[in-house]
């Protein structure tokens, strides 16, 4: 299934929109040089993308240590994060075909295409022999060192042998609910449900260790920090729970129905809210911080600075401790992100493929 669309083309286009932005000011990048001069950020490298015809720019995501780009036509582009060098361009679904999320797995890009469980090499691009599923996917598959955990449209996650993708067992929610978020490690499952369960499976068994049951559905995916789970629920609340027992550490009422996943900081939780904008949150406390008015999402962390995308396209850099902004920059237009929480670079693109990486000085 998986198509090289070029061979001596890539090289070819590579070495014609070089990573590296030149001295001066040119309009085939997504950020002219000029815009970042009275911000403490710099450009480290730009990058334009192959686009044909009417493709546009659909994703951006971080897997381990390089950006995934992904086109309206499923075309994959595999970059280095540091210099934004090409590793592999592939074409890894039909266009028009919906990818079931792309989860990084140590080495491999796991995703569900067209009821087929495909595992993709991430330094090369080749993908193994898919694996055909019955029935539809509900969320991203997600995997541990033994086992593929995939949600399914009959109220149930299937787990598969990671070695030979034999079905091992499978859980459900006491109450049949419909599942929407899994998460996984070598010692536990944790999946939510449309009636708003939270619930804690061993990994290797159908055992629940605990259930947490919410007033109203989980909003998106439940997230994982250390030993907390931070997920948003159409009640209008960001919870926070004890991963290892479930029990409530802290929720904070927001002030309207949610639809987002929590993004995840060092010492703060950012939220969106529909129609309000983008909050940020205590780790600890669950207490308000600062809201941003037409904010969307986490870009990345500088010490106790942070870097957040507009709906409009603004890089806002806000002060968590002063909780006040200090700057924004125009990027001309909606831009799509990749949340970064690792180190403080910023990556961004726009729908004709114009990639840039930005990072404090």
């Amino acid at each position: 299934m998986l198509k090289f669309r070029f061979l001596v083309l890539t090289v070819f286009c590579v070495s014609f929109f070089a990573s590296i932005v030149s001295a001066e000011d040119d309009s085939r990048w997504l950020i002219p040089r000029s815009r970042v001069e009275q911000t403490d950020l710099k450009i480290v490298w730009q990058f334009n993308l192959v686009m044909s015809g009417t493709e546009t720019l659909n994703e951006l995501l971080i897997a381990d240590n390089r950006l995934c780009a992904l086109s309206s036509s499923n075309f994959l582009s595999y970059l280095n994060m540091a210099d934004g060098n090409v590793i592999f361009s592939s074409l890894i679904a039909p266009t028009g075909l919906p990818l079931a999320g792309l989860t990084p797995y140590k080495g491999e890009l796991v995703t569900i295409v067209g009821g087929k469980l495909v595992e993709i090499n991430a330094e090369s691009g080749v993908e193994k022999t898919p694996t055909n599923i019955t029935g539809g996917v509900t969320c991203p598959v997600v995997r541990n060192d033994s086992f593929f955990y995939i949600a399914g449209s009959d109220k149930r996650i299937h787990a598969l042998k990671a070695n030979d993708k034999v079905q091992a067992f499978e859980v459900a929610a006491e109450n049949g609910s419909l599942i929407t978020s899994v998460l996984a490690d070598q010692d536990v499952v944790v999946f939510a449900t449309r009636a708003g369960n939270v619930v804690c499976t061993a990994a290797d068994k159908a055992k629940k260790i605990w259930q947490f049951d919410a007033p109203a559905a989980i909003a998106d995916l439940v997230v994982c920090d250390a030993d907390s789970l931070y997920f948003a629920c159409r009640d209008t609340c960001v919870y926070r729970l004890e991963l290892s027992s479930g029990h409530l550490i802290w929720k904070y009422q927001t002030q309207a129905i949610l639809d987002a996943s929590p993004q995840i900081g060092k010492k703060v939780i950012y939220q969106r809210i529909p129609n309000v904008g983008l909050i940020a949150l205590d780790k600890q406390t669950g207490k308000l911080i600062w809201q941003l008015a037409d904010g969307v999402g986490l870009l990345a962390e500088s010490g106790d600075k942070v870097l957040v995308i507009t709906k409009s396209g603004q890089i806002t850099a806000m002060d968590n401790i002063k909780a006040k902004q200090l700057y924004s920059i125009d990027v001309g237009q909606p831009v799509k992100y990749a949340t970064n929480t690792v180190d403080s670079r910023i990556y961004i693109g726009d729908a004709k493929g114009r990639l840039a990486c930005l990072q404090p000085k």
